[in-house]
């Protein structure tokens, strides 16, 4: 029997200088994998999402915010006025000991404060600086500020979201953030590798819109193949036919066919076999250019049953499919549950909070039901100022 440790980032200290979404959810996966986290905040304030809603009542009267509960959990708190001689003193006693430090202000911000990487690497040789921005550092934008809705907006993903002629709709989730969070993890884990090697840190700087453009991946081969510059399809895919959201007799289910062998299967399953046959529909070039008619065939179909008896018999059949959940039943899903992908942190003041998991499932580290959860503002000064000798 093997004993599991704590994660495998464990020993890793980050200093975590970020606030609202990309940077905190960067440092949160950190200690989600292990990494003890000291978020650094402005005093009295703090980080702004703790201001930002949805909001919870708590035991002694005051309201917490959902919102930074859930990217904040497992850190500790301490509150610094970088421009205070004192303060600084405090941030540059925490950063000899630092492995990674992670902020995300806006190019040149760290500069004006002394606290660039130029000014730091040779201070703090092995020190990964970590900077997730708007813009990133170098380029003609690199002094703007950006938050979700623009890069949404500049990266392009918005012009593929939402139906042909409706209006512009932003993703239902903050992508331009957590994409950005989620590439500036992989490249603090790749410059901690690097360092064993080499013994040195390095910069990680991240943009937020440059991570809208990494993900274009379709759409970007598309145009570059056609000249033809891609818009939104609602549930659609670009290039495989069906796939995409259908109407049944209650509601709407999700079908996916990547494969011609597959369509033949959703054709008996709908008890409409010849349509494996017809010309317009036997292969996936041919489906793609009579898509409408495609569509209107299977809806004809599906309107026979409602959406659950639909899924019983295309699943027993091995097809790709899905009901169309909202949160709360996606919350309530078993296969959900069963991946502990919703957890709970015990807030002192609140109780028992339930929040999303960490995806990152590792056969020789545990996956906790619960969390620690997040701090309070300036809550473990005394504790840090007292372990760091100060």
């Amino acid at each position: 029997m093997t004993t599991k440790s704590k994660g495998p980032l464990s020993g890793i200290l980050v200093v975590d200088l970020t606030r609202v979404l990309a940077g905190p959810f960067a440092a949160l996966m950190l200690a989600e994998l292990g990494a003890r986290v000291i978020k650094v905040e402005p005093p009295r304030k703090g980080d702004d999402s703790r201001h930002i809603g949805p909001f919870v009542k708590a035991k002694n009267g005051h309201t917490k915010s959902g919102y930074f509960m859930s990217v904040n959990r497992g850190k500790q708190s301490i509150a610094l006025d970088l421009k205070a001689d004192a303060d600084r003193r405090i941030f540059e006693t925490l950063l000899t000991r630092a492995d990674v430090l992670v902020e995300n202000y806006r190019g040149g911000t760290m500069e004006k404060l002394g606290y660039g990487y130029a000014t730091l690497k040779d201070k703090y040789p092995k020190l990964i600086y970590a900077a997730v921005s708007g813009f990133g550092h170098t380029g003609p934008y690199a002094h703007r500020p950006a938050y979700d809705m623009v890069v949404q907006a500049m990266g392009g993903v918005m012009s593929l979201t939402g139906h042909p002629g409706g209006p512009p709709t932003r993703v239902g989730t903050s992508t331009g953030d957590l994409t950005a969070g989620l590439f500036a993890t992989i490249g603090i884990v790749t410059a901690l590798y690097d360092r064993m090697k080499t013994g040195h840190g390095q910069k990680v700087d991240v943009a937020m819109l440059d991570s809208q453009v990494a993900v274009l991946e379709n759409a970007i081969a598309r145009y570059v193949a056609t000249g033809e510059v891609p818009g939104p399809l609602g549930s659609r895919h670009p290039s495989i036919a069906p796939f995409a959201t259908f109407a049944t007799r209650d509601g709407h289910i999700a079908i996916a066919a990547a494969a011609d062998h597959i369509f033949a299967t959703i054709a008996d399953v709908l008890g409409k076999p010849e349509m494996a046959n017809d010309p317009r529909y036997r292969t996936n070039p041919s489906r793609m250019e009579h898509w409408q008619d495609l569509h209107a065939d299977m809806e004809a179909a599906l309107a026979a049953r409602g959406s659950a008896d639909w899924l019983a018999l295309l699943e027993k059949a091995g097809i790709p499919c899905a009901p169309l959940n909202n949160v709360a039943q996606v919350m309530a899903d078993p296969q959900v549950h069963a991946r502990n992908m919703i957890v709970t942190a015990e807030d002192p003041d609140i109780g028992p909070w339930r929040m999303q998991g960490n995806p990152i499932k590792l056969s020789a580290h545990d996956d906790p039901a619960t969390r620690p959860p997040a701090p309070d503002l300036d809550a473990d000064r005394a504790a840090i100022l007292k372990e760091f000798g100060l």
